[in-house]
């Protein structure tokens, strides 16, 4: 995949894995936040800040659901890299208007990395939160880019959704931690383990978690009820590629997502509220899942299917 040393690109065809084969995610490194009232040393202000994202990569689908969400399209502009890594890691196309660095001008995503810290080491990944003003990365924390989002740009938009209220945090959190180890990154570590027992522990891991979320829907339309949450788009986007990539890409296959009804009809759900489907592309998610990897796809043959309708009727607001 690659990365940097010292501001210098290294390619790189493993993972980072311990002795025993598990798959062990890099931290992300730029954790500055945006704040309302400015006291971070980034001020929420319109068209101060720029996002980088890949629509195939789930921890950007997030934060590109969340701008959706909030409304804030026309407060935070946005370029996307284009669809397959290579061997500089993400690109941008700039021949092609949407894969574009509309920013920047840049062609490879690990050079706006150098840009904001000349002698960077580690990952070139996305989501990448930009300070066009101070011309450095505030954040490419997933998790934080949508907190920031959720709440500290309420000046400038009409929607005061909160998807992270005070009284549902401590089980918000919660949900979030236990998904997030075992399933939006237990597909990763379903996919990247290299021994038998590495797989094993992280697919049963997974399949166990889907199986208590399935039980948690059958009486609750979402995760914490009636209140759509941060911990709903969380996992979102797990669930959108899991069928179409996961589940042959990753060897993520005991189950598929369609044979989970709850989860299933969910999933069609979050889908087909107003502005979702736009973040949602299936056949980018299996070119990127299944590019060229000495590992898992030797070939690079990507698969036609499977044939999958989120536009499906859910069926869930009785619930």
């Amino acid at each position: 995949m690659g990365l940097l040393v010292n501001g210098v690109w290294c390619e790189e065809d493993t993972q980072s894995r311990e002795a025993t084969g598990r798959y062990v995610r890099p931290g992300s490194q730029f954790r500055q936040v945006v704040t309302a009232d400015g006291a971070s040393g980034f001020p929420a202000e319109a068209g101060r800040y720029h996002l980088y994202i890949a629509i195939g990569c789930p921890w950007a689908h997030r934060t590109w659901i969340f701008r959706k969400l909030k409304r804030l399209e026309q407060v935070i502009s946005m370029s996307i890299v284009a669809p397959r890594r290579t061997s500089q890691g993400w690109v941008f196309d700039n021949n092609t208007p949407r894969y574009q660095d509309t920013l920047l001008g840049m062609r490879y995503l690990h050079e706006i990395y150098t840009l904001a810290q000349r002698d960077y080491s580690g990952r070139a990944t996305v989501p990448v939160l930009w300070d066009k003003q101070r011309r450095t990365i505030v954040n490419n924390e997933s998790s934080e880019i949508i907190r920031m989002f959720n709440s500290a740009f309420a000046a400038f938009t009409e929607d005061k959704t909160d998807y992270y209220p005070t009284s549902l945090r401590p089980e918000i959190d919660a949900l979030n931690d236990l998904i997030y180890r075992t399933v939006n990154n237990g597909v990763y570590r379903s996919g990247f383990a290299t021994t038998q027992e590495a797989y094993e522990e992280a697919v049963v891991a997974l399949f166990a978690t889907l199986d208590q979320l399935e039980a948690r829907l059958a009486t609750r339309r979402y995760l914490l009820g009636d209140r759509l949450t941060e911990a709903d788009w969380r996992l979102f986007p797990t669930l959108m590629r899991f069928d179409a990539a996961y589940h042959g890409a990753f060897k993520c296959n005991l189950r598929q997502l369609v044979d989970y009804p709850n989860l299933w009809a969910y999933t069609r759900e979050l889908y087909q509220m107003p502005g979702i489907a736009e973040t949602v592309d299936v056949d980018i998610y299996k070119q990127g899942y299944y590019s060229p990897s000495p590992l898992r796809n030797p070939l690079g043959i990507v698969p036609k299917g499977p044939v999958i309708d989120f536009t499906v009727p859910h069926g869930r607001s009785s619930l």
